[in-house]
């Protein structure tokens, strides 16, 4: 199959994802491969009047935690800090008291910035998880989105309503909650804020000028294009109008493009932002059943079992979106759905475009 087969295929289910799915409003495909010479910035649906446009900016969710832990390593590189030391030597009392106290035992002396990096802290997930007694977090944003919840606020909540699972070091537990506390980390190392530091070490050097953190810093360049919307919890939501999820900070609170998105995972791979062996670091995988393997600030999706194929690393977000490079392929799959119920669905998606791309390899080999 020749390469415009191949695109028109793509661009037909991504098509159809949205004819096929009311509750998805807008979608977005950015395919790259320097092997096979192609570049496919596709988008589909519409942002209120507005027809989805490839160079339309969206919330990228947790795709941010591949931001904050690349900042972390290149400030390790720089000899600001060490991946071992003791998160206490850089948080104020106010976030470390009574932090992790598991089984009557505070653990929170223990707790490096690596734990946090690679989710072994056994710190709660304040986004996600489902206080005793009350309701979880993510309700009470879309209840009142008019409030602003910090991240000390995040903080508070997660002391008060959430406990440790684990001890620090024993297994992995994906926490939005260890994020917020390296960004707070990031702050004390720079003396700058968290959104200045991305600008500053990231966005600014690699031209990424369409990317900022939501509520927080403006991007370089303006859009005449508005934001897609997301729709979460079945409802269609103009994400910065949302000032509750100023919560989520160093979580996941970024905006960007396929474009800029795909520009920060080639100069990753590529070293052009960390050292070879750094990121070959915050790729020590922690294997789990899902096929979702964690890094540090990394995640390696394991597509089908008993083969590398299909298997590709970068990072998910919550509201279906992705960014991935398969090196099988030497291709970089990265977009969005956004919309909170649809992430199997997005993997299987990209999963699905991988399997389009590998018909090209399949010509390459016989060539």
């Amino acid at each position: 199959m020749g390469k415009e087969a191949v695109r028109e295929a793509i661009e037909a289910s991504l098509k159809k994802s949205v004819l096929s799915n009311e509750k998805l409003k807008n979608v977005y495909l950015l395919v790259h491969s320097d092997r096979h010479d192609i570049h496919w910035n596709m988008a589909y649906g519409r942002t209120g009047d507005n027809e989805a446009h490839p160079d339309q900016s969206y919330h990228t969710a947790s795709i941010g935690k591949t931001f904050t832990a690349v900042l972390i390593a290149l400030l390790a590189e720089k000899g600001l800090l060490n991946m071992n030391d003791k998160i206490i030597r850089y948080l104020p009392e106010e976030v470390t008291a009574g932090l992790h106290v598991y089984k009557d035992k505070d653990y929170t002396s223990d707790i490096t910035i690596e734990h946090l990096l690679a989710h072994t802290s056994g710190l709660p997930d304040f986004y996600e998880e489902k206080p005793k007694n009350g309701k979880r977090f993510i309700e009470l944003l879309l209840e009142e989105p008019g409030k602003e919840w910090t991240a000390l606020d995040t903080v508070r909540f997660s002391k008060e309503y959430l406990g440790p699972k684990f001890e620090p070091g024993k297994r992995a537990h994906y926490t939005n909650y260890g994020y917020n506390l390296l960004g707070l980390i990031i702050e004390n190392v720079t003396k700058m804020e968290y959104s200045e530091a991305l600008h500053h070490y990231l966005f600014t050097p690699l031209s990424m000028d369409r990317t900022y953190l939501s509520q927080y810093s403006k991007p370089a360049q303006e859009s005449v294009l508005p934001d897609a919307t997301i729709v979460l919890a079945n409802r269609e939501t103009v994400f910065s109008e949302c000032h509750s999820f100023k919560s989520i900070y160093a979580g996941g609170q970024t905006v960007s493009t396929s474009e800029d998105l795909l520009t920060f995972m080639k100069a990753l791979r590529e070293g052009r932002i960390l050292k070879e062996e750094t990121l070959a670091s915050m790729q020590s995988w922690q294997k789990r059943l899902t096929g979702i393997d964690l890094g540090q600030g990394l995640m390696r999706i394991r597509m089908l079992p008993f083969t590398d194929k299909y298997t590709s690393w970068g990072h998910l977000g919550s509201i279906a979106s992705f960014m991935l490079y398969n090196p099988q392929m030497d291709a970089y799959v990265i977009g969005n759905f956004n919309n909170n119920s649809y992430v199997r669905q997005g993997i299987q998606f990209a999963f699905k475009t991988y399997r389009h791309l590998a018909k090209l390899e399949k010509k390459v080999e016989s060539m």
